[in-house]
């Protein structure tokens, strides 16, 4: 069975992700994630899978200006997984706006993110 990361070690990760997306380094946050990877953004899309569609994904969240703000402490697991809660600071439709949500992530033994998947629904956006 392979080794899952501690607690500690996903948790900064996932403040490092807040902080690489924040500095508008979308090379920095796909740096984070196994080549092979997935997003699901928001759960229930078609998901984002390797690398370079992640870049992508990054560089077009970030070019439009989101922002993460980390609303609650990270939270680990015993497994491979770990959560973060924050608000995402963006404009809509022309509108500010707030989405609050909830990321869950799953983890490889080398500690990069195997799997993102944000969960967010309608009733989570806020206009401003």
């Amino acid at each position: 069975m392979a080794q899952c990361p501690d607690s500690a070690a996903m948790k900064a990760t996932l403040l490092a992700y807040v902080e690489r997306f924040n500095a508008a380094d979308a090379q920095g946050v796909a740096a984070l994630y196994a080549d092979d990877a997935t997003v699901e953004d928001p759960v229930g899309a078609q998901p984002v899978t390797g690398k370079p569609a992640i870049l992508a994904f990054y560089q077009h969240a970030i070019g439009l200006g989101a922002r993460l703000e980390v609303v609650a402490p990270p939270r680990g697991s015993h497994g491979d997984a770990a959560a973060l809660t924050f608000a995402v600071q963006a404009r809509l439709e022309g509108r500010a706006a707030r989405i609050d949500v909830t990321d869950v992530m799953t983890f490889g033994a080398d500690g990069r993110i195997r799997s993102m998947r944000a969960h967010w629904g309608p009733d989570d956006v806020h206009f401003l």
